[in-house]
């Protein structure tokens, strides 16, 4: 399993054929307060037993490990608080130190302001093998007053091409904003201050595989992919504004971790209609009610600028057979 950014060409050479077929973004932002939003959530999901539940606020120092970049990456305020950087020698980056099956992982990033062209910063779960599994956020920088994209991807049994792009309805640059994965054995929720953006279904009954069986660690990079990264690689990074600067703080894993004998993420079978802000306990079998359904669509009709789903020139032979399902 390789980590994004520590061998960048290697990534470069991976990403850029899906790349090369998506839409370029639109430029247009409208801003609107996340306060403003309130999701209403229920609940629907199995967990397997050998795994602890885990509902606690992170620490740097305890909970991740630095993975490259020497002193590119910082821990610092008794391990509140994390900075990546890239120079034009290396990027940086870190992994959790445990693996999760199943659960709600919450991330709090300031993403790299200014002229950010061509730099990724990376927030994903994965394991590890030619099979594996993967959930993303890639975050692609753009030139000064241009937006980021927001590109999302989930990989199972090491077969990714699912991507979904976003523009934000907010600079992620001025200020810390949530993002957060919920995954369980029927979904996976991918959301944005509590917003969700994009539904990945459990489908397996129709042939497509799910991920559910491969416990995965947290990882997060800011690397350089100039090749491929900002308008198709048309814009290369300036390295006149080096060092870039990622932040992180407010990690939270409630969630099932690997390798514990508790039997404390077992079956849970109950329906619930809990918000997204009571996140405690609710993510087991999480799904959208009706106004979280609203909020996706508006998402998916305002902000979205690329959906594999609707590109017939990328899969002339029919489109994959989720994206005939449902979306939420």
């Amino acid at each position: 399993m390789y980590i994004k950014g520590f061998n960048s060409q290697t990534i470069a050479s991976n990403t850029t054929t899906a790349s090369s077929s998506l839409s370029k973004p639109t430029t247009s932002l409208n801003i609107m307060s996340s306060s403003k939003v309130s999701v209403m959530l229920c609940l629907s999901a199995v967990l397997l037993s050998p795994f602890m539940a885990m509902a606690a606020a992170g620490n740097f120092y305890q909970d991740f490990d630095i993975t490259f970049g020497e002193q590119r990456a910082k821990i610092f305020n008794g391990g509140q608080h994390l900075t990546l950087d890239l120079d034009q020698y290396s990027g940086s980056g870190f992994k959790s130190k445990k693996e999760y099956l199943f659960g709600r992982i919450d991330m709090q990033i300031k993403l790299v302001a200014g002229n950010s062209a061509g730099t990724v910063t990376a927030y994903y779960l994965s394991s590890q093998g030619p099979t594996h599994d993967e959930i993303d956020f890639e975050f692609l920088g753009n030139s000064s007053g241009e937006p980021y994209t927001l590109h999302t991807n989930v990989f199972s049994q090491g077969k990714g091409n699912r991507e979904q792009q976003f523009h934000l309805w907010f600079d992620p640059t001025n200020a810390f904003h949530t993002y957060s994965l919920v995954w369980n054995s029927q979904r996976i929720i991918f959301l944005v201050d509590n917003i969700p953006i994009r539904v990945f279904n459990n489908l397996e009954s129709v042939g497509v595989p799910f991920p559910k069986n491969q416990p995965m660690k947290i990882y997060s990079s800011l690397w350089n992919a100039d090749d491929w990264a900002t308008q198709g690689g048309r814009v290369k990074t300036d390295w006149t504004h080096a060092p870039f600067t990622a932040s992180y703080r407010n990690f939270k894993a409630n969630a099932c971790v690997a390798g514990s004998s508790s039997s404390s993420c077992g079956v849970s079978t109950s329906a619930s209609t809990n918000s997204l802000t009571d996140q405690q306990g609710t993510w087991h079998n999480q799904g959208l009610d009706a106004a979280g359904r609203n909020r996706i669509r508006w998402v998916q009709q305002k902000f979205m600028v690329y959906n594999y789903c609707t590109d017939l020139k990328r899969f002339p032979q029919g489109l994959p057979v989720e994206c005939r399902r449902s979306r939420f």
